[in-house]
């Protein structure tokens, strides 16, 4: 089964914001040079969630995973993605879409950012 992980993102105006994820990208490729890693974007950059799925499908992947970007479940998770993988899986038989939790639900990327809060913050 050949694997790949789609980070989705929800995209911004600012060209800039994307920025973190990229960064994000590339750490995972280097220490998974086996993994196919794409990002994915809800609205205004590109490339969008079926692009990304098309062109990963059409290398020949048969399983992906999106990892949603986000802190939390909100409209985006619970509806938009949701559907969008609905019709996914419609439209590419043959693959299986898995999707993670939005890394805020992740209790080790919670601790993370708690950590280095507590750290940042002046006594």
């Amino acid at each position: 089964m050949k694997s790949a992980l789609i980070l989705f993102a929800h995209g911004a105006r600012d060209p800039e914001w994307r920025l973190p994820f990229d960064k994000i990208q590339r750490k995972i490729a280097a220490r998974r040079p086996d993994l196919a890693v794409e990002l994915a974007f809800l609205e205004i950059m590109q490339p969008s969630l079926p692009d990304a799925v098309a062109r990963l499908s059409g290398a020949g992947h048969t399983h992906i995973i999106v990892a949603p970007m986000f802190m939390a479940q909100g409209g985006h998770l619970k509806r938009d993605l949701r559907q969008m993988l609905n019709g996914l899986r419609e439209r590419h038989p043959a693959i299986t879409l898995e999707a993670l939790p939005a890394v805020g639900e992740i209790e080790p990327i919670l601790n993370a950012v708690s950590d280095w809060l507590v750290t940042s913050a002046r006594r």
